[in-house]
């Protein structure tokens, strides 16, 4: 007996194949840069659906998603626990910049709650591990200043290093002041560097010793670094 065919088998089969194929997309996890895109948008645009998509990403337990949302809500004084809350999730999650934002938390505290920096130490140490610039220059302050933690100059040169070769102006600056006694060579090098990323108060400070050469050529530049100065402080302070 000659076995029968149906003509919409083959497409049933098809469809239920490119159904299960499309299931199976949608539960992959989304890349980093695609629930940072959503954070963004979130944040800058205050889009519900993208919010709502954090949030079932977070509770995938995707450390990404769970930063970006605890960043949404660290804006939100109502819902600065559940921000805190999310950073540490995500932070132990191995997420550097979750990491550095819970130090951050706990180092400034809150209104009415005492900042924590000892508590926020051992956080920016784990971040700054991870080659985070701005969390290593954090923990080489508390080095510094001995805030929070013993003073401690060496712990702090080494930190501040790992900053400032990381790229943070800042710390190259700091640098360039802890070493213009030791080593002038290096010490007007790294003001040099912390300069040519406009930090302002590098640019002021290479201006002020242009200002005390004796080449006309100097003093032009310390003219415009001057001027420099003065504009990326109005306007691009956050950014250090």
């Amino acid at each position: 007996m000659r076995p029968h065919h149906y003509p919409g088998a083959a497409l049933i089969a098809v469809l239920t194949s490119v159904f299960l194929f499309g299931c199976q997309i949608q539960r992959e996890a989304p890349t980093t840069a695609q629930i940072e895109v959503i954070g963004m948008k979130a944040k800058q645009e205050a889009d519900a659906h993208a919010e709502r998509k954090l949030m079932a990403w977070a509770a995938q337990s995707l450390p990404v998603a769970q930063r970006e949302l605890a960043l949404l809500y660290q804006s939100r004084p109502k819902q600065r626990a559940d921000a805190f809350k999310l950073f540490e999730q995500a932070a132990r999650g191995g997420d550097s910049e979750a990491a550095f934002q819970l130090g951050e938390m706990l180092r400034a505290g809150a209104p009415g709650v005492p900042g924590l920096p000892a508590a926020a130490a051992p956080w920016y140490a784990q971040a700054a591990q991870q080659q985070h610039a701005k969390a290593a220059l954090a923990l080489g302050l508390l080095y510094k200043n001995g805030n929070g933690v013993a003073r401690d100059e060496p712990q702090a040169t080494h930190w501040l290093t790992v900053a400032s070769d990381l790229g943070n102006a800042h710390a190259m600056f700091l640098l360039s002041n802890d070493y213009r006694e030791q080593d002038p060579v290096k010490a007007r090098a790294l003001l040099e560097e912390a300069a040519e990323h406009e930090y302002p108060p590098a640019l002021q400070e290479l201006a002020l010793q242009l200002q005390q050469g004796n080449s006309q050529q100097d003093r032009q530049r310390a003219g415009h670094l001057m001027l420099e100065a003065s504009e990326h402080r109005r306007n691009n302070w956050n950014r250090f």
